[in-house]
């Protein structure tokens, strides 16, 4: 079932996640849900906050070409276990933060580990695009947007260009 994505500003996504403490059936709906959500949206990753749901679980999927198979990774509790002192560039967007995208710094390498669907431990190093969208979700079960990663002046500016898409969105 595809789920309502929340846009920013929204105290919601400013709040960290607690973490997942069963892998009940719920939540690996929820999990498929939001992969669902993340595909139609498009999008290469979702963070159960921006959906509402304040437990740290993510979704990612970086395979862009249209003959390369999906690889959808499921996370729950994922969290970064090394990273590299070498950093890379990337121009970020977010689906909650629609349009408007930046150039941000971090880490190149990660290593990750975190529970999946069926509650086995995984641990995985990502770089290139795997490595910024992983620590992207991860800032967002931490209650940390892209922007933050901003100057004052610019985060000030895409917070308003957002007030006023919902506000334009709200009168539809």
């Amino acid at each position: 079932m595809k789920r309502t994505i929340l846009l920013h500003p929204d105290p919601r996504l400013k709040k960290p996640s607690v973490p997942v403490e069963d892998l009940s059936d719920a939540r690996r709906a929820l999990a498929d849900d939001m992969l669902e959500t993340m595909y139609a949206a498009p999008g290469i990753g979702l963070a159960a906050p921006q959906i509402g749901v304040l437990e740290r679980l993510i979704v990612l999927d970086c395979v862009k070409g249209e003959n390369e198979r999906a690889r959808p990774l499921v996370m729950f509790n994922p969290e970064i276990v090394a990273a590299s002192e070498e950093t890379s560039v990337y121009e970020e967007g977010c689906l909650s933060i629609p349009e408007q995208f930046a150039d941000v710094t971090r880490p190149a390498e990660v290593q990750v580990r975190w529970i999946d669907p069926q509650g086995a431990e995984q641990q995985e190093g990502f770089d290139g695009l795997w490595a910024t969208c992983v620590q992207h979700e991860i800032d967002h079960l931490d209650g940390k947007l892209f922007i933050d990663y901003l100057k004052p002046l610019r985060r000030q500016m895409i917070t308003r260009k957002m007030v006023k898409m919902k506000r334009e969105l709200a009168r539809e």
